[in-house]
């Protein structure tokens, strides 16, 4: 049988699609991104926010159409949305054949068996269960680079967000399984692997007593051919010196932080239940400058939370333009039900905050373009992602940049390269968000 895998939202949903292809790959199917001509689709769904929500309610009802229409003979629902609203589902999309919760994704093979069997199969086991994720993954990414999911769930409890709801507290993947499962995506091909979970930075203290993250990432740093660890997803207030150490001294630990600040007003972080003041983060930041003066640093932000003034707005702006962030996104805030900020007085209008978003990223965008200028003239060790079509040249990334979330370098050259690949490539131009350049073997000598 034809089967069509559909994985939406976050680059973790991402990892168990990965693991239920490479499970299902043991059976007699093929696989196919031609909804047409799938008989079996299986819809790995997102509810982070609301347009992530609107997304896959719009996938499922899509994928439904086809199984009305009997081309596709089997129609599965997982992930956060599968796990959130079940009912809902079992009760307005018949069409559905079975629905897998977000700790039930190792359960697809047993599913599908169910489902062809004739049988009613949902499957959601406890949020406490740790699923195994040990089996060969199908990578989907192109075989360069890979994430390695090292935890599951959250004990935050943000008062925006529904992931400990869905996901279940943290619980992190035992290390000699997580280093198993690197030295075979590095057998396979792959170059850089990103270590994702809701938060990386509490990685072993519910496995080990301690953070353990700086341990993880020194036996990974031993796997040979392996180029690039690239580390996302940090808190602040858990980011501690042995991290700081291993990535200051391991020379493939990219300089690089994702680290989600959310905002940087005091009473609105403080309603956000987030765990950091504004002059906690400028410490953490500062800090993270002066032990690696090349670092990179990601964050994401909230614009138009729940009772946010203009003011407060104002200080974040503020805020963004004397820190420089080299990455920033933003998210117009998204209420979302079941979590403690859905009912909080003062919601601010949709159009507000979608200008409030706008004049944060229009902000960033100039941020964005003066760096990208202040890089002509200096090289970079770069990773190849392919071929411009028709032009010699070619798209990579440097250790600045995150695989669909940050910026590219453009390669001018007549040398034949491929995806994966690793060239010293020098700055002769810069775009708001992107770099141009030229490969140049001398500087890298």
């Amino acid at each position: 049988m034809k089967l069509m895998f559909i994985s939406l939202g976050c680059d973790k949903n991402l990892v168990d699609t990965e693991v239920m292809m490479g499970l299902l790959s043991k059976k007699n199917i093929t696989f196919t991104d031609d909804e047409k001509e799938a008989e079996i689709i299986i819809i790995n769904t997102c509810c982070f926010i609301n347009d992530a929500k609107e997304e896959s309610v719009n996938t499922i009802l899509e994928m439904a159409e086809l199984k009305k229409k009997g081309s596709c003979k089997v129609l599965i629902v997982s992930g956060c949305m599968a796990q959130r609203y079940r009912q809902e589902i079992i009760d307005e999309i018949p069409e559905v054949d079975a629905i897998l919760g977000t700790a039930s994704y190792d359960k697809i093979v047993e599913v599908l068996d169910g489902v062809l069997a004739g049988q009613e199969h949902n499957v959601f086991e406890d949020l406490s269960r740790l699923p195994d994720n040990t089996g060969k993954r199908m990578v989907t990414t192109g075989g360069h680079y890979a994430y390695l999911k090292i935890a599951e769930g959250c004990d935050k409890c943000c008062t925006y967000c529904i992931i400990p709801k869905i996901r279940g507290r943290y619980r992190s993947y035992p290390m000699e399984e997580l280093i198993s499962q690197a030295e075979e995506l590095v057998e396979g091909g792959v170059k850089e692997l990103l270590l994702v979970a809701q938060e990386t930075t509490l990685y072993g203290k519910d496995l080990y007593g301690e953070k353990s993250l700086h341990r993880l990432i020194k036996e990974l740093c031993k796997i040979d051919g392996l180029r690039w660890i690239r580390i996302l997803y940090c808190y602040p207030e858990e980011i501690y010196d042995e991290l700081i150490e291993v990535m200051k001294n391991e020379p493939k630990v990219c300089h690089y932080l994702d680290m989600p600040i959310q905002h940087a007003n005091d009473d609105v972080l403080r309603r956000m239940g987030r765990r950091t003041n504004q002059a906690e983060l400028r410490e953490i930041i500062g800090k993270l400058r002066k032990e690696i003066p090349d670092i990179a640093l990601r964050t994401s932000l909230i614009a138009g939370f729940p009772g946010e003034t203009k003011e407060a707005h104002e200080e974040m702006l503020d805020f963004v333009d004397e820190i420089e962030f080299d990455r920033l996104g933003v998210f117009a805030y998204s209420a979302e039900e079941d979590t403690p900020a859905f009912s909080f007085a003062n919601q601010i209008d949709d159009e507000v905050k979608e200008e409030w978003r706008d004049e944060i990223m229009e902000l960033q965008q100039e941020v964005s373009t003066d760096k990208s200028h202040e890089r002509i003239g200096k090289t970079y060790m770069t990773m190849i992602e392919g071929k411009v079509a028709d032009e010699n040249a070619y798209v990579g990334r440097t250790y600045m940049d995150a695989p669909n979330v940050d910026g590219y370098i453009f390669v001018n050259t007549d040398e034949e390269l491929m995806t994966g690949d690793f060239v010293p490539v020098k700055v002769t131009g810069a775009l708001e968000y992107d770099l141009i350049g030229e490969i140049d073997y001398e500087s890298a000598k």
